[in-house]
């Protein structure tokens, strides 16, 4: 069986964990953070071993492509990020206003003594 069996090719931005909606980008940051397969698994554990081997296999056979995937999916996120700041939701405008009412409610804080 090939790895890429494992894994769902859904776009150029978009590639998950068959049957999972977890991207490799998820195993694979666990990867370079140092955590072993078995912590993945831990952290997600709708994934197996396997799946999680399989994914980890396939990054390192195509190590110049995946990362060039990675560069694109944390490019895409920062691009979404930019846009949320700028066009925040009617629920995260609401959130904001009630944080800095609660924030302008609070006691001023105290100068710490020396």
């Amino acid at each position: 069986m090939m790895v890429e069996e494992y894994l769902d090719f859904l776009s150029e931005r978009t590639i998950r964990v068959k049957g999972t909606r977890i991207g490799i980008e998820t195993i694979v940051r666990g990867y370079h953070l140092g955590a072993t397969s078995e912590e993945i698994v831990l952290r997600y554990p709708t994934l197996s071993l396997l799946q999680v081997h399989a994914v980890l296999t396939y990054y390192l056979a195509n190590q110049p492509m995946v990362e060039a995937y990675l560069e694109r999916v944390r490019q895409s996120q920062e691009e979404a990020w930019q846009e949320q700041q700028q066009r925040p939701s009617e629920f995260v405008r609401s959130l904001r206003a009630r944080l800095e009412q609660q924030r302008r409610l609070l006691p001023q804080s105290h100068t710490p003594m020396t």
